[in-house]
């Protein structure tokens, strides 16, 4: 089964410092259409404003991915962890028994837009974790590079669930597939350009929810970037 999530028709939060698009249900946005795929639970658009973000607060037993499409992500933790994120960066955050952390744009000058992923993880009150890694536009070339993993893998980083997350860019006359072993089900999230999957046109901010195949097949990209996210049925 495939089924289709359009760019506009998702979630709007407008906070003049904070312009977000909500894939999922996600605070003040509710649509019992999309409340998660999964353990797939939110994949947040943030642009944030010059000197503007999120102050400290805590999470709980939730594994929290950022990925960066243009500028720059200042992160600090209850941990003692601080970091400043760019393209190519992605960060992974295990919340376990309970972090607090905030985020903030590094920059005075530009905005910062990136993604925030939450994945419900198979393991509760572990201890709170730390990792990020960097990823190269030419290792995401033209191939599914994988970036998120349930052991780590390939150098990717770390996830508390059985699932695994490549990130990919297709120039055009690209054509990539990627094989869902028996009970799994795939959601590609269009960051940009336009590429068809399993057949259907997608456009930048467009996902495409995939169960029940055994394939999905990436197609007729033009200047694409892609997430794929492998999950447990």
């Amino acid at each position: 089964m495939l089924q289709i999530r359009k760019s506009e028709e998702r979630g709007v939060a407008n906070h003049g410092w904070l312009q977000s698009r909500h894939t999922f249900s996600f605070g003040s946005y509710h649509d019992p259409e999309h409340v998660g795929f999964g353990p797939l639970l939110v994949i947040n658009e943030d642009q944030v404003a010059a000197g503007q973000g999120f102050g400290t607060h805590g999470h709980r037993d939730m594994e929290i991915i950022s990925y960066v499409l243009d500028g720059a992500l200042a992160h600090k933790d209850s941990m003692g962890t601080g970091s400043v994120l760019h393209y190519g960066d992605v960060q992974r955050m295990s919340a376990g028994n309970g972090v607090r952390h905030s985020e903030f744009n590094h920059s005075q000058d530009e905005r910062v837009h990136f993604l925030q992923i939450w994945i419900q993880p198979n393991q509760t009150g572990i201890p709170p974790s730390y990792e990020e890694k960097h990823f190269t536009p030419e290792s995401k070339q033209g191939q599914l590079r994988l970036i998120a993993s349930s052991d780590g893998r390939e150098g990717s980083v770390l996830i508390h669930q059985d699932a695994a997350i490549y990130a990919t860019i297709m120039a055009a006359g690209d054509s990539l597939q990627h094989t869902l072993a028996g009970g799994r089900k795939a959601y590609v999230h269009v960051i940009r350009g336009e590429v068809t999957v399993n057949g259907t046109a997608l456009k930048g901010g467009d996902a495409l929810k995939i169960s029940g195949e055994t394939l999905v097949s990436l197609q007729d990209a033009k200047d694409a970037e892609v997430l794929l996210f492998d999950l447990p049925a």
